[in-house]
């Protein structure tokens, strides 16, 4: 049986991650494998995980993202999961520079090896107008990777993400641990754009946007990735 997003007779796409050992990024690695539609996935990392090493249809790149990035294999498909907190980054500066300027290089990169499908993990509140940095930075980086003017661009932007770093070898977030604590005493009570959500189901919903390779821009809340990645 073949998988939805696949037709016997059609050329297998090749998807690029970067960002891949976050909490998103490495179940994005995982829903890209398991799709029947993608015949290879690369993904950019700082240092390659051992896991990874034997899976079928996964090739790491080691890259720094403080220089500039190589020359990426062809691609059809880009995702970007890169992103921080200004506390674990060190500065406002240091976090710029992860979720702004390389997710941008990343873009830049991807769209010269092929790319005209675009996922990119962003966040709730993400404005370039915002008062607030964090959302600020989100909201610039957003339309900077949309004036490159990919074919097809998803933007996600989740509430609080949940999931398990500590399993990733990754600190936990400050927030993202509050967010669990009140998600399962009364997330029930909260609405769907502000209750936090499963990294894995930002993923799913994230890999099947960019799936159906519409035209244009689509920015997905957090109530409509929780409802596509279901």
């Amino acid at each position: 049986m073949t998988q939805p997003g696949f037709a016997i007779g059609k050329r297998r796409r090749t998807a690029i991650v970067a960002g891949a050992t976050g909490l998103v990024g490495h179940a994005l690695v995982e829903e890209l494998l398991a799709d029947s539609g993608i015949g290879s996935v690369h993904v950019l990392v700082r240092s390659a995980l051992p896991q990874w090493d034997q899976r079928n249809g996964l090739t790491q790149h080691e890259v720094d993202y403080r220089a500039r990035l190589p020359v990426l294999p062809t691609v059809d498909d880009a995702y970007c999961c890169l992103g921080t907190t200004i506390k674990v980054a060190g500065s406002q500066e240091a976090f710029r520079a992860v979720d702004h300027d390389a997710a941008l290089a990343f873009a830049r990169a991807a769209q010269s090896a092929g790319a005209t499908r675009f996922g990119l993990v962003s966040a709730l509140g993400a404005d370039a107008k915002s008062g607030i940095f964090y959302n600020r930075v989100k909201g610039e980086t957003e339309q900077a990777i949309a004036a490159l003017g990919f074919e097809s661009m998803v933007i996600a932007r989740p509430s609080l993400l949940l999931g398990d770093r500590a399993a990733l070898g990754q600190p936990t977030r400050r927030g993202e641990r509050i967010a669990a604590a009140l998600n399962g005493a009364f997330g029930w009570l909260l609405p769907r754009r502000v209750r936090p959500i499963e990294a894995a189901t930002v993923a799913r919903a994230l890999a099947r946007g960019v799936r159906r390779g519409e035209p244009g821009l689509f920015a997905l809340s957090s109530a409509t990735l929780y409802l596509l990645g279901r």
